[in-house]
């Protein structure tokens, strides 16, 4: 079993959550924000979170997506030093380290676009992109290709073998530099499968047990989750069915999503795969906004942890902060600040020490027993041990005939429970039994 099947990661927004200037000017010198992190690691452990996902860190124009060199830290964030100090630190404790590795594009200011504005079709990096007569929306004397229409974000051309073995290069040295643990690769939807298969094979060469994992929004995953691609990639589907089953109080979405993806069927898609899962993320609303019914956050996340996949928590979302995408992404990428430990912390922090510790959550199969508009129960097993997870998301209590026999504990009170015996929750609550 590899580290990351049994990880519950924390993702951060490094420039939101250090509170980074919005712009970069290039000129001044660094400053040493990320050491921030090292403030939050205890924070991270009594979470019981034993991953961390780092959004964008190197040098970049504006919100790090924007690369400008692959090579430096951005200088709103601080040094080589800063980085290799936070990153030894949690590693000391027992927690890995993953990095957005931004592939897809560059910003106009990434040193080797700048070569190509100054000198043209004449540039020795002119194929590094898709560059053709014409003209730019900047005023270029020549037009090259945008990610998804946004001409500040030069698309690479990583057909050139040039770039390709620049950007391996640059994966090994923050392995040797960082001793990064893997990379979450930004719109992996638009990379190039071969690419893919190339990276795969020097991360891997690197070290076995990297972990790469990439943003896809729709469509088969597994045209970029496989042997020889990537480990994971974003469960947007199930994202989306997480919050729309509580908002409409209809569980038979997920549910749907779950036993299409994971159920016993032959035709299920990815049963023994682990996707990246998650209820928000710097992209999209806070959970607490998007839940009508904030009642609803300790079952979701109750459900997040359980479910299939390997969970993530969004920086600030265990307090249950709000931020809304409709007013923009800083909304989502505010800066951190270390709270009281509320009910829905403390209820995070069972979880993820729980996951982190099942092998039935990190390999264990997936069968539904019993669904209603309202409830929902579900069970997960591997190696003759059981999880079963209920919840109640209605405003009346219910009581569940689950029927599974076996000695089983509540992981949130400590108590036996009997599952052949009818089992009564509250409103708006959720149990998570382990069989002994």
């Amino acid at each position: 079993m590899n580290w990351y099947d049994k990880a519950a990661f924390y993702h951060i927004y490094p420039l939101g959550f250090c509170g980074c200037p919005k712009e970069n000017d290039f000129t001044s010198a660094p400053q040493s924000r990320i050491l921030k992190v090292l403030d939050i690691i205890p924070h991270l452990k009594e979470c019981g979170f034993n991953a961390i996902y780092f959004g964008p860190i190197f040098e970049s124009s504006k919100h790090g997506y924007d690369t400008a060199d692959y090579l430096v830290p951005d200088r709103r964030l601080g040094t080589e030093e800063d980085f290799k100090k936070v990153f030894d630190e949690l590693h000391a404790n027992g927690i890995k380290v993953v990095i957005d590795g931004v592939f897809n594009h560059v910003g106009r200011e990434f040193w080797a676009f700048k070569d190509v504005r100054e000198h043209g079709f004449s540039s020795r990096y002119k194929d590094w992109f898709h560059i053709r007569d014409g003209g730019s929306p900047y005023g270029d004397p020549f037009f090259y290709e945008g990610w998804e229409g946004h001409y500040e974000l030069v698309k690479l051309n990583l057909y050139n073998g040039d770039v390709k073995n620049y950007l391996k290069d640059c994966i090994t040295k923050w392995r040797e530099t960082y001793k990064i643990d893997g990379l979450r690769l930004d719109v992996a939807y638009c990379l190039d499968e071969n690419f893919l298969r190339e990276l795969h094979g020097h991360c891997k060469w690197l070290a076995e047990d990297f972990w790469l994992m990439g943003e896809t929004l729709h469509g088969d995953y597994n045209r970029w989750m496989s042997a020889d691609k990537l480990d994971s990639v974003t469960n947007y589907e199930c994202y989306k069915g997480l919050y729309s089953s509580f908002n409409d109080m209809n569980m038979f979405e997920i549910a749907h999503s779950l036993n299409r993806q994971f159920g016993r069927e032959q035709w299920c898609l990815y049963t023994g795969k682990n996707l990246y899962t998650f209820v928000d993320n710097h992209d999209v609303s806070r959970i607490a906004t998007m839940l009508k019914n904030k009642e609803h956050l300790n079952p979701i996340y109750s459900l997040l942890f359980t479910m299939p996949g390997i969970p993530s928590v969004y920086y600030g979302s265990e307090y249950g902060i709000e931020g809304d995408k409709k007013q923009g992404d800083d909304a989502l990428r505010v800066e951190f600040e270390l709270w009281e430990d509320t009910e829905l912390t403390k209820h995070i922090a069972l979880l993820a020490k729980f996951r982190t510790e099942s092998d039935v959550l990190a390999k264990g199969s997936y069968n539904q027993l019993q669904l209603t508009n309202r409830q929902y129960a579900f069970m997960r097993e591997y190696n003759g041990k059981r999880v079963i997870t209920a919840l109640n998301v209605d405003g009346a209590g219910f009581t569940f005939n689950l029927n599974a026999g076996g000695n089983f504990k509540n992981i949130f009170t400590g108590e036996k429970v009997d599952l052949s015996q009818p089992l009564a929750l509250p409103a708006y609550s959720s149990a998570v039994f382990k069989e002994e």
